[in-house]
């Protein structure tokens, strides 16, 4: 656990009491604060007061005697309309923060830097590819014998580290509510994976969206940025982090362009990562038998993680190396089984078009299952990119709206996973793809993305024999 710096013998609330909430609680306690515990919703009440958490009731408090409030991700503190007790505070002149503000202010402590090799932090935030570039480094970090931890929006939440030793690196995935409203973003190291609409409402629009994202970069001046430069946004960052067009402490990534300049570039062109500085390529290696990364998206995902390693001192081959033995993320590209030619991935993370465009994208001759609780537009942005499917299997609420966007393509109405996965597996031959990768949100029919990936799961093997 990370003791919280700061608050020793001051009042703080803590509002939401999910995963960071409790571990927030926790790490402040260890701090010497006194907490002030509340959740708005009565089972994450029931749960905590179970746990032996006192709870105070945060709509009644006086805020004149409290230091700080720390508010879990998902409460709203600004768009659409702040949280009620988040309204209170700020009118009350409280700060607000949240764990990740929380972690940096308490990371740099006298301990730390004790050491001849002070831990770092590298965080990784982004539109698509934030938790499968987080994974990737921790796997590369731990192949090549580094101490690392992995948290935040992957993991365990950050305040529920152990506290770090000699040498060791902490690799956050953060996502834009985290890094939003944090008061402290002092990482060693931070990456811009890429940008597309996403949590508009939550951030008043996409330049919202965006200023949320650059805060980890305009708040912390991390010693390296590595910047996603396919999307006009990442172009933009990186012009305002460098210098000079050879400034080194930013790397540009890239999948799809050659990246060219005298500065530190790392990008994938035809499945091949290169890397260049000062105009000259100093390595390169082929990504396409790589089973745990398929697809450009994933080729950017490995630019990042390399970029990062590079920048930690690990040399090319023994990154190339660890690539080789990554087998990705559940729920994303994940690659379930392959019988009789067919090849079977459990992408249930893509949520929403752009996740799903990339999807499409990676694989040729697909069986697409595909549906859910639709999003604004439904799938229409999917037209470009329906020339790989050779029929999609509709699940959920939105099926039958999706079936009146796919024009020519093949098409049938499942309603249900395993429905949509028996048919799949029956009519697919040799050098095809089973891919679920939904374009909407699950909660429709399940839970979470993750229940919905395990129920295809569970219907592959089902159907392979192999219950």
């Amino acid at each position: 656990m990370i003791a919280v710096q700061g608050y020793e013998g001051k009042r703080v609330a803590v509002l939401g009491l999910g995963r960071s909430g409790l571990a927030s609680c926790a790490a402040l306690a260890a701090g010497g604060a006194e907490v002030l515990a509340w959740d708005e919703g009565l089972e994450a009440r029931t749960a905590a007061e179970a746990a032996g958490l006192p709870l105070h009731d945060l709509t009644r408090v006086d805020w004149s005697h409290v230091a700080g409030l720390i508010v879990s991700p998902g409460i709203p503190h600004l768009y659409p309309a702040p949280n009620g007790v988040i309204a209170a505070a700020l009118a009350a002149g409280v700060p607000v923060d949240n764990d990740i503000g929380l972690f940096f202010r308490s990371f740099a402590t006298a301990r730390n830097m004790a050491f001849d090799q002070p831990p770092k932090v590298v965080a990784v935030t982004g539109s698509n590819g934030k938790s499968t570039t987080t994974a990737l480094i921790h796997h590369i970090l731990t192949q090549a014998g580094r101490p690392v931890q992995m948290a935040g929006n992957i993991g365990r939440g950050v305040l529920s580290i152990d506290p770090p030793g000699e040498g060791e690196v902490v690799v956050l995935e953060l996502s834009s509510y985290q890094t939003d409203l944090a008061r402290a973003l002092t990482p060693d190291i931070a990456v811009f994976t890429n940008l597309s609409p996403d949590h508009l409402d939550r951030h008043g629009g996409l330049g919202g969206y965006f200023a949320a994202k650059r805060r980890l970069f305009a708040e912390g001046g991390p010693d390296r940025a590595i910047i996603g430069v396919d999307e006009a946004e990442g172009r933009y960052l990186a012009g305002q982090l460098a210098q000079a067009p050879e400034d080194a402490r930013v790397i540009r990534i890239s999948s799809g362009s050659r990246l060219a300049g005298p500065g530190w570039n790392v990008f994938a062109r035809k499945g091949h990562l290169a890397e260049t500085r000062k105009g000259r390529q100093v390595a390169s290696f082929d990504l396409r038998p790589l089973k745990g990364l398929p697809g450009a998206h994933n080729h950017q995902n490995a630019c990042a993680a390399y970029a990062v390693a590079r920048s930690l001192g690990l040399a090319p081959r023994m990154i190339a190396d660890a690539l080789e033995s990554f087998t990705g993320l559940p729920h994303r590209s994940q690659l379930v089984a392959e019988a009789g030619g067919v090849r079977y991935i459990n992408d249930s993370k893509a949520t929403n078009v752009e996740s799903a465009a990339q999807a499409l994208q990676a694989f040729d001759r697909i069986r697409w299952i595909a549906g859910g609780l639709g999003k604004d537009g439904g799938i229409n942005a999917l037209a470009p990119h329906l020339g790989h499917v050779t029929k999609a299997y509709l699940i959920g609420h939105s099926a039958r709206d999706f079936a009146l966007q796919l024009g020519t393509t093949p098409h049938e109405i499942c309603d249900t996973m395993e429905r949509a996965v028996s048919a799949a597996m029956a009519e697919a031959t040799e050098g095809e793809t089973v891919l679920l990768a939904p374009a909407a949100a699950s909660f429709d029919q399940y839970p979470d993305f993750e229940k919905r990936g395990d129920a295809f799961v569970a219907a592959v093997l089902a159907g392979l024999g192999h219950e």
